[in-house]
């Protein structure tokens, strides 16, 4: 049996070959799995549990089939996705995961996080992200009409698409310091994780000891799972063509 892993596939209801990739993962293969995490921006902006839209409505489907069958889920928010909530959760049956959570892979402790936490250098982005993640916020901006909620969404995506393109690949990826504070602070050897769109198995020593950082691909142009289990761990993709 396997855990699987995945992260950024920034679904939309303008990406069918992304989300047709997705469902066929769901149920050929996540459902056979003993468990599957999604760590953070399955979606390309979440506007809201009170999405009724019938895109919305199919990706809650596949993840109901999914719990029903008796697979859990375990969800953790990304930058994409912050306001997947408990409505979410209750009609998907999937568990939501705190910002860093540490679990147990067949006897190997190991955190899981989206990753965003993790590039400290995006200072930028680390204070929207504050700001954004403000409980009085989210209070607010979930009781607005969706019309209203859309066009607001619209214009974060925009300013986001904007100053991605003006930062350096250095500032977008982890910082070194931050991923060895946080395996140590959580005592683990194994950290998983997506968010930087660079699939990669990363390994360094520290203090005698060796570390693992795992790092999950997107779906822009297939699909990418993290297949785990008791023996060993493989970063595999899967092609969008049936």
């Amino acid at each position: 049996m396997t855990t699987l892993f995945i992260s950024d596939l920034h679904l939309s209801a303008t990406t069918p070959e992304t989300t047709s990739c997705f469902i066929r993962f769901m149920r050929e293969e996540a459902v056979h799995a003993d468990a599957l995490y999604v760590l953070g921006d399955l979606f390309e902006f979440w506007v809201g549990d009170d999405d009724r839209s019938d895109f919305a409505e199919s990706i809650r489907a596949e993840f109901k089939a999914l719990t029903d069958s008796g697979v859990p889920c375990y969800f953790t928010q990304g930058n994409r996705d912050f306001l997947v909530g408990r409505r979410f959760a209750k009609q998907t049956g999937v568990k939501l995961l705190g910002d860093e959570t540490v679990i147990d892979l067949y006897g190997t402790k190991a955190v899981v996080l989206h990753g965003d936490t993790l590039c400290t250098k995006d200072v930028k982005y680390l204070e929207f992200r504050a700001k954004v993640h403000q409980p009085w916020l989210q209070w607010v901006f979930n009781r607005i009409p969706m019309f209203i909620k859309t066009k607001i969404v619209s214009k974060v995506q925009s300013d986001i698409k904007d100053d991605k393109q003006t930062k350096s690949l250095d500032i977008m990826d982890v910082t070194q310091s931050e991923v060895e504070k946080v395996m140590r602070d959580h005592n683990v050897e194994l950290m998983i994780h997506g968010h930087t769109h660079r699939p990669d198995v990363h390994s360094f020593e520290h203090q005698n000891r060796v570390y693992t950082r795992i790092v999950l691909g997107d779906w822009y142009t297939q699909g990418s799972v993290l297949v785990f289990n008791k023996n060993n761990f493989d970063l595999q993709q899967r092609p969008f063509s049936g």
